[in-house]
């Protein structure tokens, strides 16, 4: 692995003096997400591959980045442990993908974000020197955490090699609850739930004019699961069915996201505040599916990029364009405008990460 870093160094550092800009891809899983991108000489990272460390009883594994996230996943399983955020791997993410995506799934709510699971990171910067953030324990205490700007980064910042990401055991036992509840009650029941100590591991509400289901998942150890139940009321998730829902929707492939793929139409995801009232966002697109207690809507629909960004700010939130044609994602933007003391703070880090600009150029924003 040393000679591949090495050739790493050296394709960026010919780059950076040539001022030729470089696309930074793994799988390729999440070409889809992101501003496209014009044709560019590909950093593949596939080959840097392999878990470096990984001791359970130390709850840390470090990782190289072209993993496939498939691999980590099984050797942590094998140890009965997990990623807890639950990050969708799309068929075929790398883990230095999934790093530079930052994309949580169901478990995101309740276990924390990629971001907070990321220990420490070691990269390539725009000069082709290596870089170290962080560290390999749970506690770290050096300064500004560097390693947790690389999650959601795209590949803006920096080549990743390696990765320590905290583990957690697998929980004792999931079960699965199903209420009949329309939207603006799913929105309440999920907040109210959420205020009492109850192992709420995920939750999804679906519906359309006719209704609305909402899913809710449990985990933790048995009692205290089955005293959930008795206290939740519902109908209980056989054990596959529930399995196979939260899969599909860790991967994007429940129907809601698959009629949205199928028919190209755009779909938006909405971090909002878990209490915005129903209202604040009616009329976005479709009804929406709900995670996270109520603070991530997905919409799908043609309405107006502005207006559905709005509706986002007023509720205290942002939007973002998931999927759309390139045509779109390139007249609305994928990500929602940053505020100028924000936009001088990323264009600022993006200078000293990578001073000449030839890290996956337009991936974010069009104009860096």
């Amino acid at each position: 692995m040393p000679n591949l870093q090495e050739q790493f160094s050296a394709t960026i550092r010919d780059a950076a003096d040539k001022r030729r800009p470089l696309r930074i891809r793994g799988s390729g899983s999440k070409d889809f997400y992101g501003l496209p991108m014009a044709e560019l000489p590909v950093l593949d990272t596939r080959g840097h591959s392999g878990i470096v460390d990984y001791e359970p009883t130390e709850l840390v594994v470090t990782v190289r980045s072209g993993t496939l996230l498939a691999e980590l996943e099984t050797a942590l399983d094998g140890a009965g442990q997990m990623l807890a955020f639950e990050p969708p791997d799309f068929g075929r993410a790398t883990v230095g993908g999934m790093v530079a995506a930052g994309l949580s799934g169901p478990r995101r709510a309740t276990a924390g974000a990629l971001r907070d699971h990321t220990l420490g990171v070691k990269m390539l910067d725009g000069r082709g020197q290596t870089l170290s953030f962080g560290g390999q324990v749970m506690k770290n205490v050096a300064g500004y955490d560097l390693s947790r700007v690389m999650p959601g980064s795209l590949g803006t910042l920096g080549l990743i090699l390696e990765i320590s990401l905290k583990t957690l055991p697998r929980p004792q036992a999931d079960a699965t609850l199903r209420f009949e509840l329309p939207q603006d009650r799913a929105v309440e029941s999920m907040n109210r739930w959420a205020g009492r100590p109850l192992p709420i591991s995920a939750s999804l509400w679906t519906g359309s004019d006719e209704g609305g289901e909402l899913s809710l998942r449990l985990s933790g150890a048995e009692p205290a699961i089955e005293a959930a139940i008795a206290h939740l009321g519902g109908e209980r998730v056989a054990g596959a069915e529930a399995h196979a829902l939260w899969r599909a929707v860790r991967e994007q492939r429940h129907a809601f996201f698959t009629r949205a793929v199928a028919a190209g139409t755009p779909l938006w995801r909405l971090s909002v505040p878990s209490t915005t009232p129903v209202a604040a966002l009616q009329s976005l697109g479709s009804e929406p599916l709900i995670e996270w207690g109520g603070a991530l809507r997905w919409f799908t629909g043609r309405g107006d990029p502005a207006r559905i960004r709005q509706a986002a700010q007023q509720a205290g939130g942002h939007a973002t364009l998931f999927r759309a044609d390139d045509a779109l994602r390139r007249e609305a933007g994928v990500f929602q405008p940053l505020a100028a003391p924000l936009d001088r703070i990323h264009r600022d880090m993006k200078s000293v990460f990578d001073p000449h600009g030839i890290f996956n150029p337009g991936r974010m924003f069009a104009d860096w």
